[in-house]
């Protein structure tokens, strides 16, 4: 039973995924919810209810009558039988570290966290690991390490974000440019449809040709397909000899023409972060760092190398051969780059420090991505002249983090500006943190009408009642879809 003194929450009504309300929730739902999880995995307090319903920004704040945490594929498989049959929607969290609004209970969604499914199942000869998705992806490095293996995708959130929230929106991080995203990672799932049934592919093979691509569907979905209880990742080759530099350049342009330059001429290269003066003096301010150099710059690479004998000299020869650098700040030990990594990693922080931010992450081709740079700042000073502008985000593969500050959580204007020139340069308005809710009205920017109308499709065969995340990724049909439901 739900605990005394919590009144059933009886009128909070779920919606689908083209906002249609299907119901207020049967006071029975929690009744069962408890006999099912049992009375401690069902969170209905509300102050503790109230840390699940906004995203790490603050922008994107929902409400939400019960946090449901089940332990276990089978729990999870039937509390998504027990949400069909009573017509119940889920949102569903890990780490809530995503930046696009794709956790929060926009529509009353019951929150299904999914933190507690923290297995871990390593393999060392076969340089894999089985993870649950609540495990968070600093603790999955670590088990890596100790198998004398690592794991590819790094995140500046990795104490907290999840591995089923980066295969939920393919993450990427920091090192893409070395390992790839997280569908790179990916060799099986343990996930539950929408539909209620639960398909397990974990066995590791490298090579298996047997039709399709279950755990490539799901990751990126967002989700919207199903529960992914657990990932079968493979490892990638320790190297444990790492040297950090941090690159200043006068402009802009010769710090991505420089990125240009690392990725051609050294094989160790794992990392490109850029930067430019406003964010790094920002970070500086925020966390009480030394400026990095005596003068001010108007851009900063931060270039990681790495490799199992000392990269050192490679990069230096490398660095050396630019010419465009006007400082360099290099790391001697572990604990320098570390200092170093923080004027990157400390951007989101400062940042979200000013106020909700608009996160507007793009990816653009490498060959624009200088243009992307130099317009998009006029772009939002023509709509709105009094905001912030700072950009950061990982050079080498394109990714560019727009945030401004000093606007209206829903002023989208500049949202919509931001995200017509990405797409007009022939890129995506999402590249990290998927699709989300803030961004599903510009999906038919990155995709097109018959995509999205597969989209659905899609939707409808795993999903048909339409309870998993249905405030996520696709636009309400009239919102320029191009295509009916076809349900």
């Amino acid at each position: 039973m739900v605990p005394q003194g919590v009144r059933h929450p009886a009128t909070v009504p779920v919606r689908s995924c083209h906002d249609r309300v299907v119901g207020p929730i049967d006071p029975a739902f929690l009744d069962e919810a408890v006999d099912l999880l049992g009375a401690s995995h069902v969170v209905v307090d509300p102050d503790v209810v109230a840390g699940y319903v906004a995203d790490w920004t603050g922008r994107f704040r929902g409400s939400t009558p019960a946090v449901l945490r089940p332990g276990s594929t089978e729990e999870v498989a039937a509390l998504v039988g027990l949400c069909r049959r009573h017509g119940v929607a889920l949102a569903l969290q890990g780490g809530r570290t995503g930046l696009s609004g794709g956790t929060v209970p926009l529509q009353g969604e019951v929150v299904c966290s999914l933190v507690r499914l923290s297995t871990l199942e390593p393999d060392g000869p076969a340089g894999q690991i089985t993870a649950g998705a609540g495990v968070p992806i600093a603790r999955l490095q670590e088990a890596a390490s100790a198998l004398g293996w690592a794991y590819g995708v790094d995140l500046a959130s990795r104490d907290s974000a999840t591995v089923g929230g980066s295969v939920a929106t393919n993450a990427g991080g920091i090192r893409v440019l070395r390992y790839g995203d997280t569908r790179a990672q990916l060799l099986g799932v343990s996930a539950v449809l929408g539909n209620g049934r639960v398909v397990t592919h974990l066995g590791g093979l490298l090579k298996d040709n047997t039709g399709y691509d279950l755990a490539g569907l799901l990751c990126g979905s967002e989700g919207t397909l199903g529960v992914v209880t657990a990932a079968r990742l493979s490892l990638v080759r320790a190297s444990p000899e790492r040297v950090v530099a941090l690159l200043a350049f006068d402009t802009v342009g010769a710090a991505l023409g420089a990125t240009g330059e690392l990725r051609a001429s050294l094989g160790a290269l794992s990392a490109v972060e850029l930067f430019l003066r406003p964010g790094l003096s920002l970070v500086c301010e925020h966390q009480g760092l030394p400026d990095p150099f005596d003068a001010p710059h108007a851009a900063y690479l931060l270039v990681e190398a790495s490799d199992d004998r000392d990269p050192t000299d490679e990069l230096s020869e490398a660095v050396d051969a630019l010419g465009a650098v006007a400082e360099v700040a290099v790391a001697q030990d572990r604990a320098r780059a570390a200092e170093l990594w923080r004027y990157r990693e400390g951007h989101t922080e400062a940042i979200n420090r000013l106020g909700p931010p608009h996160k507007l992450d793009v990816s653009v081709p490498i060959s624009a991505l200088g243009e992307f740079v130099e317009r998009v700042t006029p772009v939002v000073a023509s709509l709105r002249p009094a905001a912030a502008l700072w950009l950061f985000g990982h050079a080498a593969d394109g990714n560019v983090h727009v945030n401004v500050t000093g606007i209206d959580p829903d002023d989208d204007q500049v949202d919509e500006a931001v995200f017509a020139l990405a797409a007009s340069l022939g890129g995506a308005v999402s590249a990290e943190h998927g699709i989300g809710t803030a961004k599903r009205r510009w999906l038919h920017l990155s995709r097109s009408d018959d995509e999205i109308a597969a989209f659905r499709a899609i939707k409808s065969a795993l999903d048909p009642d339409k309870i998993l995340n249905p405030s996520v990724l696709l636009p309400p049909a009239e919102e320029g879809s191009g295509a009916t439901d076809p349900s």
